[in-house]
């Protein structure tokens, strides 16, 4: 199954490539969309709705598939492609006194829930929690297995809090502090272990995979994130499928599957939308006045700055780029930065469908390079999406 997921995904984003490698946001500062004049009606489409519209469809992206299946044939396709959700108890409400101590809520129900996929499916007599941080989830492994539980991070003072809490706790936990990049991190590796990680990063994952691998460890349960966040300048593929899909992957293209995101409510998306206003804004302020020919990349800016306006966010932006402003119509351009960002908005919808499935491919790859090393693979979701849109899991066993 995972197999013929993974072809299927390669077909569809091979297929669509020119609808979902370029950012939204470089598409309207550049005004250069690469399938314009193959979907012609599908843009003069999606330039018609109105903000509400769109503020609907994002909500909903199985409304907006089968509306824009009109244009594209495989929309709803897309958006069908899922993974198996599985449930389990929730214990988060019953853990010892003292265990959930300094776990924030919803990180709280993201540990529970992949803690109980590891324990529904332990092989092994030992725990090795990879990119530990604290060790919120080896608390719970170790607490409800009663094993052992090696827990390595490369923070030395995250070591030391998670140490001193396992302690009072009177947990059999052992932090070791290493970077999981050197030679000696193999060292904490061992085939009595059941290896396990949260949200670890990009290498950090697939370092994990391939240790995993050569220490031939009964299993491992890993949740990826931050698909981008790796050494070379494109995705390296791990399985013989993966690198025969001659699927080239930048790093701005790995941050795809990263972009929907569930926390923050509101008043998170006001700041995003006021600042990416500003920012186009800014933009068509200083190509207009002859400033720049191309983007200029502004750092990052706090957000109470934000609530002295937008002529301000453009004097401070200038400063940065040591630009001298010419007398400018600041409500002009404020007003042509909210028009360029429902515009962003509405591209988004499309490179929106494509999300998910490349996170899959990406899962998917790691899935069949394990299923070649000799282990039983499943990737299913084990939380939720309202937890955290990072709910995807591959658990392995070997054989």
């Amino acid at each position: 199954m995972n197999r013929q997921q993974f072809q299927l995904i390669t077909r569809l984003l091979k297929q669509y490539q020119s609808y979902w490698r370029q950012d939204p946001f470089t598409q309207v500062i550049s005004g250069q969309i690469p399938w314009k004049s193959e979907n012609p009606e599908l843009l003069t489409w999606l330039q018609s709705l109105s903000r509400d519209t769109i503020s609907t469809y994002k909500k909903n992206p199985l409304l907006f598939a089968s509306i824009v299946s009109e244009w594209l044939p495989d929309s709803e396709l897309l958006c069908t492609i899922t993974v198996p959700h599985r449930l389990f108890k929730e214990n988060a409400a019953k853990l010892p006194r003292g265990l959930d101590s300094g776990i924030p809520g919803r990180k709280l129900q993201q540990i529970s829930s992949l803690s109980d996929v590891c324990i529904s499916d332990h092989h092994g007599s030992q725990w090795l929690e990879w990119c530990a941080g604290k060790g919120y989830l080896g608390r719970l492994l170790s607490s409800q297995s009663q094993q052992p539980v090696t827990s390595f991070e490369f923070q030395a003072t995250l070591c030391e809090s998670g140490q001193s809490d396992a302690d009072k706790l009177s947990l059999p936990m052992t932090f070791v502090q290493g970077d999981a990049f050197s030679e000696e991190s193999e060292h904490v590796f061992s085939h009595h272990q059941h290896a396990v990680a949260l949200h670890a990063c990009g290498d950090l994952h697939v370092t994990l995979i391939k240790h995993t691998v050569r220490g031939k460890l009964p299993a491992v349960t890993l949740s990826p994130c931050c698909y981008h966040l790796i050494h070379d300048t494109h995705y390296q593929p791990m399985s013989n499928e993966g690198h025969e899909a001659e699927l080239m992957l930048s790093k701005q293209e790995l941050r795809i599957p990263l972009q929907e995101t569930v926390t923050g409510g509101e008043r998170v998306k006001r700041h995003r939308e006021q600042e990416m206003t500003f920012r186009l804004g800014f933009d068509a302020l200083c190509t207009e006045m002859g400033l720049s020919q191309a983007y200029i990349p502004v750092p990052s800016i706090k957000k109470s700055q934000l609530a002295e306006g937008f002529e301000a966010f453009c004097r401070w932006a200038a400063n940065q780029k040591q630009l001298t402003l010419p007398e400018a119509d600041y409500v002009h351009f404020e007003r042509i930065g909210k028009v360029r960002y429902w515009g962003m908005e509405a591209l988004s919808l499309i490179q929106g469908m494509f999300r998910r499935p490349l996170e899959l491919w990406l899962a998917l790859d790691k899935a069949l390079y394990l299923q070649q090393q000799g282990y039983h693979v499943d990737v299913f979701t084990f939380c939720d999406t309202a937890i955290t849109p990072r709910n995807l899991v591959i658990h392995a066993v070997r054989t």
